[in-house]
């Protein structure tokens, strides 16, 4: 991968996060990872995934996690705020005009035949981009067991979020905590043997 780029300042991470947020309409996910990883190149593939695993387990949504979590990780708790502010502010205006038209033309076949159109897109973008995450993913049974799981418990039973990560999340930290402690032993070698 190409080297990391130097970290952003506060108004750089306002710039760029006022610009992901005014990208996306139904989710700007793919639009983070596509500035934070390939414009940019403040995080790679692999960190960008792991941070976004964080993001998932913390309240609120993932979208704004991401962004003041890699806001502080740059600039400290004003890099956090701008990153926020970019992100969010823009659309919040953009987002009170649209409602306004919205609740005028709502009955018309081409505004509901447009937001149709525009879910779709949405799901697209969010399916590339965890497709392109899975592909960061170390290959191994560790890694992508909690993924086949996740996916069969979600997509295939459609059971609830919430209790499927409350599941897999613990699960997957005792595995790891599991491997990297009895790696650690082997590396150690055997205990030596007492004297005679």
């Amino acid at each position: 991968s190409a080297e990391a780029a130097p970290p952003p300042d506060a108004w750089t991470l306002f710039r760029e996060f006022a610009r992901v947020g005014l990208s996306g309409f139904g989710g700007v996910l793919p639009f983070i990872r596509q500035a934070v990883v390939v414009r940019n190149r403040w995080l790679d593939d692999r960190a960008f995934a792991e941070l976004l695993g964080i993001a998932q387990v913390l309240p609120g949504p993932n979208v704004v996690n991401i962004a003041v979590m890699l806001g502080y990780r740059h600039a400290g708790l004003g890099g956090a705020a701008s990153a926020f502010a970019g992100l969010v502010l823009m659309p919040l205006l953009l987002l009170l005009g649209l409602t306004a038209i919205y609740y005028r033309f709502a009955d018309q076949p081409a505004v509901r035949g447009a937001l149709q159109g525009m879910m779709a897109v949405s799901a697209g973008l969010i399916l590339a981009t965890g497709l392109r995450l899975a592909a960061s993913l170390p290959r191994s049974a560790r890694t992508l067991t909690p993924l086949v799981l996740a996916t069969v418990a979600i997509g295939l039973f459609r059971l609830p979020l919430i209790p499927v990560v409350l599941v897999l999340v613990p699960a997957s930290v005792a595995a790891e905590w599991w491997v990297t402690r009895r790696r650690a032993a082997v590396a150690a070698g055997p205990p030596p043997a007492p004297p005679r």
